[in-house]
């Protein structure tokens, strides 16, 4: 008798256990709410497959606050797409929220020399707006860089003092 209940206290402990333990689901790697968006983009990449939609696939990784995924999207994409000046304006911003300020900084520098190239007619993927933003950013992490922050996230005073000392804007008094 004694094995009996033994064996009886064994299976109702296991069933107890089972009847715990619930449904067990995988978490998503995306905010909530940004999937089905971020899913388009991803569909959109695999068909077209051109620096726009991998563009436009890296800013809604970054939206959806995934900034590692917005990186391997680049970083495992063709050299020609990664070559792009809006693709690499993407990807250093996906660097800085990375927490990579001086990885930020190379990748805004070829933005900017890539526009340089379109100035010099040898290039056309560059226009008014993200040179203008390219060259703000730029500014901006090199304080960063030079203010030894890596990551502006862990240091906010400090991106704060950078972030002010790269846009300040000295204005004359006429008389």
């Amino acid at each position: 008798m004694d094995l009996r209940a033994l064996n009886i206290v064994v299976l109702v402990a296991a069933g107890g256990l089972f009847l715990a333990s619930g449904t067990q689901r995988e978490h998503s790697l995306l905010a909530d709410g940004n999937t089905e968006a971020v899913r388009t983009l991803e569909t959109g990449y695999a068909v077209h497959g051109d620096a726009a939609s991998l563009t436009a696939l890296t800013q809604g990784y970054l939206d959806a606050q995934a900034p590692g995924l917005a990186i391997s999207a680049v970083e495992g994409s063709p050299a020609k797409l990664q070559s792009d000046a809006k693709v690499q304006h993407t990807y250093a911003r996906a660097l800085l929220e990375a927490g990579r300020a001086n990885d930020a900084l190379a990748a805004e520098q070829r933005v900017l020399d890539t526009c340089a190239a379109v100035a010099e007619g040898k290039a056309s993927s560059c226009d008014s707006w993200l040179l203008a933003s390219a060259t703000r950013r730029s500014d901006i992490l090199k304080e960063l860089v030079q203010l030894g922050i890596e990551d502006a996230q862990a240091h906010p005073e400090a991106s704060a003092v950078a972030y002010q000392s790269a846009t300040r804007q000295a204005s004359l008094a006429a008389r």
